[in-house]
This record gives structure tokens, C-alpha cells and sequence, in this order.
């Protein structure tokens, strides 16, 4: 049995580690799909990658470092956590009455609706992440 003290500088040496702590674990690849219902301007998709039991808004902004073609922004709620303000300049609006709807389809072809946001979702790989831009 490990001691407690080896056991925390093992841990420590995995958070050092280039790739992070879950290097040895893999990465779920996504693609993102950004629509728009509101004006049915042409799709945009995009490629890239959580760490393994990563959240959607790590894979976001990977994305967004890596592709200067996606851009997004989000506002910390206190009680909800991260939601999307903005995709690619389009930004939700309460006077426009519109907002980014998240859907994932599934890899067995299921389109839901997350119970949770981009803070908290967790995709499996080739989980399909859907960014809406839709009217209420």
C-alpha cells in the first residue's frame, strides 16, 4: 500500500505532466455543429476533443484556441454555472428574444437535450454538440 505522502507526490506528478492528469485516459472526440433556426444561415462544423470524463466547456475552448474560425462567449450564472452568450459574434438577446439552445445527437443517432450546461455536460466520444441559435 501506497503512503500517504508518496500517494499525494504521484498525484502531483500526474497534474505536471504535459497532457494533464488524464493523459493516460484518452480523449472523446466531438465534432460542433453550430445552426442557426432563427435566420437558417448555412451550418458551420467543427472537430475537437475532450480529456477522458472531460467537460463540454473544456472541449470549447480548446476549439476556440485552436480554430480562429469559432469563437464563444459565456456568463458564470451563481446558481446555474457557465451558460453560452455568444457563437461566432451572435450573441442570445432577451429584447430579440433568442438564445443558444445545447443538443447533442447521440452516436446512436438520438438528438437530446442535456439536463445540464456547457460547465457540467460530459460527451462521450463522437457525441455530435449541437450550438442553436434559436427564437423563444
Amino acid at each position: 500500500m501506497m503512503s500517504p505522502a508518496l500517494l499525494s507526490a504521484a498525484l502531483l506528478l500526474l497534474l505536471l505532466l504535459p497532457g494533464g492528469p488524464v493523459a493516460g485516459f484518452g480523449q472523446a472526440r466531438i465534432t460542433v455543429l453550430v445552426t442557426n433556426s432563427v435566420t437558417n444561415s448555412p451550418n458551420h462544423t467543427y472537430g475537437t476533443y475532450v480529456y477522458y470524463r472531460g467537460i463540454l466547456l473544456g472541449g470549447l475552448r480548446r476549439l476556440q484556441d485552436s480554430d480562429s474560425n469559432f469563437t464563444f462567449t459565456y456568463k458564470e450564472d451563481p446558481n446555474y454555472g457557465p451558460f453560452l452568450q455568444s457563437v461566432n459574434g451572435l450573441a442570445g438577446s432577451n429584447e430579440e428574444r433568442t438564445y443558444w439552445e445545447l443538443l447533442v445527437n447521440t452516436t446512436n443517432n438520438e438528438i437530446i437535450r442535456p439536463d445540464v450546461g456547457i460547465g457540467c455536460y460530459i460527451p462521450n466520444d463522437n457525441d455530435q454538440i449541437i450550438l442553436n441559435y434559436k427564437g423563444y
